[in-house]
């Protein structure tokens, strides 16, 4: 960094490298360097003034700048910053910064009190701690009965589930998706077998971390918070007791086999059955 005037280079190394932020906010905990930047604050986050309106979708923001950037990375594509170690790419300098201090130098300083995870910055903590210990889900969707503690989330949620918009598609299989992060999951443990969470109980093992700890809650623990409000039937999962519900009381058999009539309640039986019935009929078609 270089710059004309010696009062701008010591706000420059008071700011940047000694992190001194001298204006704290009198509502939240909130801090920063400057006395505009901790109007800006109050005006967009407590006060909710966002006087720039993007043309294209119903994004806004309070300052100029943050639209200029949410056109261009958004609506554009650009992503200029490039990680030098992975392929990794985005439209702020600040998020390549702590994309390589949580992915590659491994630092995370920011600890959960209640659970074992942490991150690299203290706004990704927040959200933690609302979305998954306080369970604060405000966004909700307008045809289903999801809801989310992010509006992207929801976006996404409406955009893949509701307008079926799946983007990401696998080079293997048919597999599709709306984000990348899951494609990856989605190639390491299906198509490259990666399993690197071990129970420490028994010899199974997965992919994710919340797969394991959904395991070991559910089956040594015996924990199954969710009872099913007509039958004796409880599970580990939202999701489980959803289907049980549609399949079981409902009689909804919303998967349909492409070859046969066959119908059925869960995707994982039509898997099971094209498998079982139309593979073997096959093998033994053309064995004949």
């Amino acid at each position: 960094y270089s710059c004309s005037q010696k009062s701008t280079m010591k706000t420059h190394v008071s700011i940047v490298h000694e992190e001194i932020k001298p204006f704290k906010c009198d509502i939240c905990d909130y801090s920063c360097s400057k006395k505009s930047n901790m109007k800006m604050h109050v005006a967009s986050i407590h006060e909710g003034k966002k006087p720039f309106k993007c043309d294209i979708c119903d994004y806004s923001c309070s300052r100029k700048s943050h639209m200029k950037t949410h056109v261009e990375s958004v609506h554009e594509g650009k992503k200029p910053f490039k990680c030098d170690i992975c392929d990794y790419s985005c439209s702020r300098k600040s998020h390549m910064k702590n994309h390589v201090d949580s992915v590659h130098a491994g630092r995370k300083p920011f600890k959960c009190d209640i659970c074992d995870y942490s991150c690299s910055q203290k706004s990704t903590m927040k959200k933690h701690l609302s979305m998954v210990h306080e369970e604060i889900k405000p966004f909700k969707c307008d045809i289903c009965d999801y809801s989310c503690s992010l509006k992207s989330t929801m976006k996404m949620h409406v955009a893949s589930v509701h307008e079926g918009k799946k983007p990401f598609n696998c080079d293997i299989c048919d597999y599709s998706c709306s984000k990348k992060s899951n494609m990856k999951k989605h190639i390491e443990s299906v198509h490259e077998r990666k399993k690197p969470f071990k129970c420490d109980i028994c010899d199974y093992s997965f992919s994710q971390k919340i797969q394991m700890k959904t395991h070991v809650e559910s089956v040594h623990e015996g924990v199954k918070p969710f009872k099913c409000d007509i039958c004796d039937y409880s599970c580990s999962q939202k999701g489980s007791l959803k289907r049980h519900v549609v399949s079981v009381h409902e009689g909804k058999k919303a998967f349909k086999c492409n070859i046969c009539d066959a119908t059925f309640s869960l995707n994982s039986n039509m898997k099971r059955h094209v498998s079982k019935i139309h593979e073997i009929n096959k093998f033994w078609s053309i064995d004949t």
